[in-house]
């Protein structure tokens, strides 16, 4: 067994069985559940909706070097800098390029799952440069020393009063302040960073290929601040986030806000276009823009993965998916958590070390019922799994034992042997690692076809 499946098992096995964490994730996403059904209402025909943003994407995906190619020649013409990273090394080293040409000392940061893909705030350190989480639930996780927990609520399993803890271990604030009194805390210490700060770094929810645009919603504001106060902005951003047209933003931000926080539009939602010009007041001096691959066009390449290209990562199969309600984002040991992350990761970061995540699924569709681009998701899951066996990716005892019970289920009277006590000493007793999180199976005496005989005899 591999480290990860091996960290899998021992971390999603603790926080199944930890009821105070489920407590606390399901409380989250039940506040959620009641939010997003309102926030539906403002459409006429929210099925449609979802229907024509899958249609924009696959679009988008379709014509992929195109609109990148668009995309680059309208953002470089107001002086705005694309660069090309195939993985998250060349990324690291063309931030770490600019880092140094700006003598940068302070890095603030606005919310962006694909920094997290990179390890950017690792790379910051090594370089001795201080990188500062500015969203509220990535600079609590920052303070914790933990990854995001969620794609869009990155400290969705911590409660009030652990957070409270948390500020007073850190920061030395008093172990009993309100939420409100948590937020301006952390706002006086960030407000700080953004005027010290070189450089800001913010991700991109969409690239806007027409325009030469990057499109942002948010709603603290700290995306807005990230990229205004420092003198250089660099966006990093997948190159999947493309859509075509400035007008499709009409239907995706929406839609992003309704299925991400159940909000009928967030509050901050910009627009940025390039680096300050000249009859500009304010903004960079210098603009950004790192495409980042990192594996997504291993996923392009594939005629069935390339749906779940689509994503425009509203969180909402996390909310919906029974597994990740038991065991948490945290459990999976990848950048995305939930059914999304359990399609995208094997393909991004190897078959052979996540191939298990397709595996944690109880394929019962709700992740593609909720999609607000509605992808595949539990077919793709489903894929993956028959892409791990197709490259030979399985035990040989797994083998041995699909082939066993290939040639018995071809042969009626092999299946009716050793009905009831004996089928289930077998069961039960060899296969040990199917027990260690299931019950035992418990077998018939007679199997449906002596039933049918006995009753039918004549």
């Amino acid at each position: 067994m591999s480290d990860t499946v091996q960290s899998f098992m021992t971390n999603s096995g603790q926080k199944a069985a930890d009821l105070e964490h489920r407590r606390k994730i399901n409380f989250n996403i039940g506040r959620y559940n009641a939010v997003v059904p309102q926030g539906k209402q403002q459409f006429d025909n929210v099925s449609l909706a979802r229907e024509r943003a899958k249609n924009i994407k696959w679009r988008a995906i379709e014509t992929l070097d195109q609109q990148l190619e668009e995309f680059e020649r309208q953002f470089s013409k107001r002086g705005g800098k694309v660069l090309w990273a195939e993985n998250a090394q060349q990324a690291i080293d063309e931030i770490i390029k600019i880092c140094i040409e700006k003598n940068c000392k302070t890095l603030v940061k606005s919310k962006s799952m694909v920094t997290e893909e990179i390890h950017l705030n690792d790379a910051m350190e090594k370089q001795g440069i201080e990188s500062i989480e500015t969203d509220l639930g990535e600079y609590i996780q920052q303070l914790d020393g933990e990854a995001p927990y969620h794609i869009v609520t990155p400290a969705m399993h911590k409660s009030k009063e652990d957070v409270a803890r948390l500020f007073a271990e850190k920061l030395g604030t008093a172990p009993n302040l309100t939420p409100e009194q948590l937020t301006l805390v952390a706002r006086n210490i960030l407000r700080e960073k953004y005027v010290q700060a070189e450089i800001g770094v913010t991700g991109a929810n969409f690239i806007i290929s027409d325009i030469g645009a990057v499109a942002v919603t948010e709603n603290e504001g700290n995306a807005r601040l990230s990229c205004a106060f420092p003198k250089t902005h660099i966006v990093i951003v997948g190159i999947e986030k493309m859509i075509p047209s400035m007008s499709d933003l009409a239907l995706f931000w929406p839609l992003l806000s309704t299925f991400g926080t159940g909000q009928k539009i967030t509050v901050y939602n910009t627009l940025i276009t390039g680096p300050r010009q000249q009859n500009e007041t304010d903004g960079p001096e210098e603009m950004y823009v790192i495409l980042l691959d990192n594996g997504r066009t291993n996923i392009l390449k594939n005629p069935k993965q390339r749906e779940s290209l689509y994503c425009i990562r509203c969180g909402a199969c996390l909310n919906a998916c029974p597994v990740y309600k038991n065991i948490g984002g945290h459990a999976y040991g990848a950048t995305y958590s939930g059914p999304i992350g359990s399609v995208i990761t094997p393909h991004l970061q190897g078959m052979e070390s996540f191939k298990h995540l397709s595996f944690a699924s109880s394929l019962c569709g709700n992740c593609t019922e909720v999609c607000a681009v509605k992808i595949n998701l539990h077919e793709l899951l489903l894929d993956n799994r028959h892409e791990s066996v197709e490259e030979g990716l399985t035990t040989f005892t797994e083998r041995m034992a699909w082939k066993a019970w290939k040639i018995a289920s071809l042969r009626r009277s092999m299946m009716n042997l050793g009905n009831g006590n004996m089928k289930n000493k077998i069961v039960n007793g060899l296969f040990k690692d199917w027990q260690k999180n299931r019950g035992d199976l418990h077998f018939s005496q007679k199997t449906f076809n002596e039933m049918w005989k006995e009753r039918f005899k004549k």
